[in-house]
């Protein structure tokens, strides 16, 4: 985690903080960066990486690493659950209260200490099904 200082206010980091509190799909870098650049034609595809990177290593969005391949992005913060289809690849929350539970089942068979837990369900979505 990087030492939270107070950032300096940049325009291209607020609109990507912006998109992502806009967009619920947990978009990629690239996804946010094609429609970012909508808005600020000269912003770069490093730009957008890096602000994605200091953002989640901050703490104010999630990395989600679902399919191994390309890192997703969601400004929600809480501890929640995620679905990603097998089929299409697209990424959503699921309405299940986190289950605190889980990390202490996780104590009582682990020598460590469980501070959380990441749960990603996998199947397919609605669109998917037919």
């Amino acid at each position: 985690m990087v030492e939270q200082t107070t950032l300096k206010r940049s325009k291209q980091r607020e609109a990507i903080i912006a998109y992502l509190r806009m967009h619920k799909n947990h978009p990629t870098a690239d996804m946010v960066y094609q429609d970012i650049r909508s808005t600020i034609p000269n912003i770069s595809l490093g730009t957008v990486y890096r602000n994605l990177s200091l953002l989640s290593e901050r703490g104010e969005i999630l990395r989600l690493s679902c399919d191994g391949k390309t890192d997703r992005f969601d400004a929600d913060t809480r501890p929640h659950y995620h679905f990603i289809c097998k089929e299409c690849g697209c990424v959503q929350d699921i309405d299940l209260p986190y289950q605190e539970s889980l990390d202490i089942l996780a104590s009582e068979s682990f020598s460590g200490t469980i501070a959380s837990h990441t749960l990603l369900f996998e199947g397919l979505c609605s669109d998917c099904v037919c």
